[in-house]
């Protein structure tokens, strides 16, 4: 009998339960290595052969050390990261154990928003205007061309965390004073008043093999700020929209993604409101957050965290893959924060409805048809009466490192 493959998952957050389970029923031996905080939480424990507890995993030579401790008993195989946070540790980690896969270098233009929009400028893909926070006299001079309003993002932060809004320049430096050393860690970026969406990928040996296009209702980062309630949904293939961002995926994975690269990859794109133009945002090598790969699941028959664990066993065996075949309906969720502990979903009751949410303080609620019309108009209807029945706002985190 063949011995079985020994994987380390990496997460900070708790999340990638399906990859965890459909690697159990590959027979694969799984071992999580995540924070105290989540102990007792809801992994799927009984497809996990051993869970180890940090602090935190946000120093990577505290991880790398807590992993070198663990394979004194144990010889991993595959290292996979469940959370943007991770996806830079588990190269580094692959790196110190002499192992196959992406490094820490090569998941670089998948972690940082500056490298990403580097590789992506080199490549002729088009993204807003920005510039590195380094030196300030090439920070004055683009300040000086660039008009204002700016974001002063993170660069490794995970979606909306840490932004800040800059109307002019004396607002810029107030915040890098503030930041001290760590201001090298920004990137400066224009504001650009866009519509966003996002597409999420399966690929395989360089291939993308699978991916739905999808529009944000209002943007996650006017959502994070400002609150609201979050939405998503599928855009139908033959869509213009769909088509157009489905080509310009291809050509940020190329650009962004070592040669023969396999496995997820969610990536954001904008167009502006005023002349239409498509950039690209930012990507992570990584199943998007927010429920929305459940989404897709419910829409398509595809779970893209069973088909990444997938992935990662066929690439370490030598085996080929392919994804299942898909379903053509139309998927939507919406999801807020509640002022109640536990929301009462039932009077939303279409028979679209096809998942609820089932988190402390939070509502949301998946729907599916034939009709993207149909989605469409549910989501816009059931956004208003969230808005009314559950919706709260809390201040947005500094960082996802926060507990």
């Amino acid at each position: 009998m063949a011995k079985p493959i020994t994987v380390l998952c990496l997460s900070s957050a708790v999340k990638g339960q399906r990859l965890i389970r459909e690697l159990k029923n590959l027979g694969c031996r799984v071992f999580l290595l995540t924070e105290e905080r989540w102990r007792g939480d809801e992994w799927p424990y009984e497809s996990l052969e051993g869970i180890h507890y940090m602090h935190s995993l946000a120093n990577r030579q505290h991880v790398i050390n807590a992993a070198s401790y663990m394979a004194r008993g144990l010889q991993f195989d595959l290292i996979i990261p469940l959370d943007e946070y991770e996806v830079q540790t588990a190269g580094a980690l692959r790196e110190h154990f002499v192992m196959p896969g992406m490094t820490a270098s090569e998941a670089q233009p998948f972690n940082d928003k500056l490298a990403m929009r580097v590789r992506a400028q080199a490549a002729a893909i088009p993204t807003p205007e920005f510039t590195p926070v380094f030196n300030y006299d090439r920070l004055r001079d683009w300040m000086a061309r660039v008009p204002p309003p700016w974001l002063l993002k993170p660069r490794h932060e995970a979606g909306a965390m840490g932004i800040k809004r800059c109307d002019d320049a004396e607002q810029v430096w107030r915040w890098l004073d503030r930041l001290g050393d760590e201001q090298s860690r920004r990137l400066l970026e224009r504001f650009v008043p866009s519509d966003v969406f996002h597409v999420d990928a399966l690929v395989w040996q360089g291939q993308i093999v699978f991916s739905v296009a999808c529009a944000y209702g209002r943007p996650p980062l006017s959502v994070s700020h400002g609150g609201g309630v979050f939405t998503t949904r599928t855009l139908p293939p033959e869509d213009e929209d769909a088509q157009t961002l489905t080509a310009l995926n291809a050509r940020v994975i190329a650009a962004l993604a070592p040669p023969g690269f396999s496995g997820a990859v969610h990536a954001e794109y904008l167009r502006t409101l005023d002349d239409g133009r498509w950039l690209f945002l930012e990507a992570g090598a990584r199943v998007g957050g927010a429920n929305i790969a459940d989404m897709i699941e419910y829409a398509t028959g595809v779970n893209l965290w069973a088909e990444w664990a997938r992935i990662e066993v066929a690439r370490f065996c030598g085996d080929g893959y392919a994804p299942p075949a898909a379903r053509r309906d139309h998927g939507g969720i919406l999801i807020c924060l509640a002022r109640q502990e536990y929301p009462d979903l039932s009077g939303y009751d279409d028979p679209e409805v096809v998942w609820r949410l089932k988190k402390r303080y939070h509502a949301g609620l998946i729907l599916t048809s034939p009709d993207a019309g149909r989605v469409q108009a549910l989501l816009n209807a059931y956004a208003q009466r969230f808005a009314v029945d559950f919706l709260t706002r809390a201040e947005p985190w500094e960082t996802g490192r926060l507990v």
